[in-house]
């Protein structure tokens, strides 16, 4: 009988990552169905994917299933019928990933929880069946030519700011769950313009579109497969994105280029640069922007702070994570710093 989760550790995962020979594929697919058992569905979803060595982080919930993944290229077919197998499922749209090595994840995690995006939404007549209409990149394209088309990105600040739409909307917040009634709050007095709304995967702005129209919004709608599809389609159609930047994902890569735009500033020293990385202080991690310049100073860390503590000891590093609560330890411009974990800590 396979296990039902991984027992081996992640520096040994990773290792035999980067000591595979055979290409793989990142996938993101997300579909909302109903689950009835939610465990269950994990449990086999975990034993078929195991045996396709597939890697990846997938939430299971009563609403459906969130996958980002890679998978070996000799089993991409096989993981494509299995998951068809299922009749929910049949048929799903997978997103290949655009800027690819293959080196995104190294465990296989399939988790069951109570939403497989978090929302907030408590009100029992929502429903995710009436939703916003689908657009491709040729539509999204035409709507966004009508200066009257609201573009709504729903994704966070750290994501907005490495690369976004034309003249799109950021919504300014720190969670999903407050970006919805921010949204309809600011978009209150344009229910009946075209509002289209995107993230980077569809997920998240297939839901907003649904919870725009339970609000009374009348032309909702939304970018199919997000930015991700989005990328293909243009490449493969020879479209002109509108896209511009980078496209923040949630691996091991922390991005996929879209345009050879950078719109973004290293956080440390404000040049133009745009790739994102975790401070390498373990007490630390923020996530954060840093240019190849100030990676060098820094030694790869957010602050010299955190470059002073990496050069310790183990011991007395240990004694300064003790306790220390990350929370959400991200960069975010609306704060204008870097959240100090170890500033005020001796």
């Amino acid at each position: 009988m396979a296990l039902l989760h991984n027992r081996i550790s992640q520096k040994e995962l990773k290792e035999r990552l980067y000591q595979e020979t055979e290409p793989r594929t990142t996938i993101s697919f997300y579909q909302y169905f109903p689950i009835a058992d939610p465990v269950k569905f994990r449990d086999e979803f975990y034993k078929a994917l195991h045996e396709l060595k597939v890697f990846g982080r997938i939430y299971v919930a009563h609403e459906g299933i969130n996958a980002q993944i890679s998978v070996p290229q000799s089993h991409f077919e096989a993981l494509k019928n299995y998951l068809y197998s299922h009749e929910p499922l049949n048929g799903l749209r997978l997103n290949i990933a655009v800027d690819d090595d293959g080196k995104s994840f190294w465990v296989l995690k399939v988790k069951v929880r109570e939403k497989i995006v978090a929302d907030g939404i408590t009100d029992p007549l929502f429903s995710m069946e009436n939703k916003g209409k689908y657009v491709n990149a040729e539509e999204m394209n035409q709507l966004m030519n009508d200066p009257d088309t609201v573009v709504i990105d729903m994704r966070n600040h750290y994501e907005y700011e490495v690369g976004h739409f034309e003249n799109a909307i950021e919504i300014p917040s720190d969670t999903f769950r407050q970006q919805l009634p921010i949204a309809v709050d600011m978009m209150k007095d344009k229910k009946e313009q075209n509002i289209i709304m995107y993230c980077t995967g569809g997920i998240r702005c297939e839901k907003a579109s649904a919870y725009m129209l339970h609000n009374g919004f009348t032309n909702v709608f939304h970018l199919e497969g997000g930015i991700i599809n989005y990328a293909k389609q243009a490449k493969e159609n020879g479209l002109s994105s509108k896209f511009i930047g980078k496209n923040f994902v949630f691996d091991e890569r922390l991005g996929e280029r879209i345009t050879e735009d950078i719109i973004s500033k290293c956080h440390q020293c404000g040049k133009p640069a745009d790739t994102h990385t975790n401070c390498i202080n373990s007490g630390c991690h923020l996530l954060f922007i840093q240019c190849e310049e100030c990676a060098a100073t820094y030694q790869g860390c957010c602050s010299k702070e955190c470059r002073e503590v990496i050069h310790l000891p183990e011991e007395e590093q240990k004694k300064i994570r003790a306790g220390i609560d990350k929370g959400s330890n991200i960069f975010n411009k609306s704060r204008q710093r870097l959240r100090p974990l170890l500033k005020e800590r001796k």
